[in-house]
């Protein structure tokens, strides 16, 4: 069932659980499913689904997670600069990490940060680990984040000013550094 304009999306049931609704009769009892999401190149969501089996709650929350899709920016792999995600009584400290670190996170976290395609990030859990506020609290945190193009578009100033806030000019001219020392030497060795 491919969707019009819908690349290939990774799905990943992240919470399951048995609820129960205690009526006059007895117990109705249904599965809650929480799913996530993305496509690996910036667009993730998240999505719940209640059903009496098991696939049928997932297959809700998968396409209530298909409909949420939303768009976040990704700076080389890791996160543009640190956030906070914040959801009821959840915290979520989001930061950049070096290349190679990986995804340091609990598993709500990693699933939404594997989903949107990050490679590399930090993650601490500030207030309350209940997975589905957590959940939240992390995508809410991806979609507070800014593109540094976009900011320094809008304020006029170059891109190196905007890189150099959020610590990534060190890196930057590292690599350009590093990329005309190599140039003489390949030069002369094509030269010999």
């Amino acid at each position: 069932m491919a969707e019009r304009g819908v690349t290939e999306l990774n799905e990943n049931v992240v919470v399951l659980k048995r609820v129960t609704k205690v009526t006059k009769g007895g117990r109705n009892f249904k599965i809650s499913a929480w799913v996530v999401v993305g496509d690996g190149q910036g667009r993730v969501g998240i999505g719940h689904g209640k059903a009496q089996e098991t696939p049928e709650a997932i297959q809700k929350a998968t396409r209530k997670a298909r409909k949420n899709l939303v768009s976040v920016p990704i700076l080389n792999g890791t996160l543009p600069h640190e956030v906070i995600g914040r959801e009821g009584a959840s915290k979520i400290l989001l930061k950049p990490a070096a290349p190679g670190t990986g995804i340091i996170a609990s598993q709500p976290v990693r699933a939404i940060l594997e989903a949107a395609g990050y490679t590399d990030a930090l993650t601490k859990s500030l207030g309350s680990n209940n997975s589905i506020n957590m959940l939240k609290a992390t995508l809410n945190g991806l979609l507070k984040l800014k593109n540094p193009d976009k900011v320094a578009k809008v304020r006029g100033v170059p891109l190196k000013t905007i890189l150099r806030r959020y610590g990534r000019e060190r890196k930057v001219l590292e690599d350009q550094v590093s990329e005309e020392q190599n140039r003489p030497e390949q030069e002369s060795q094509e030269n010999a």
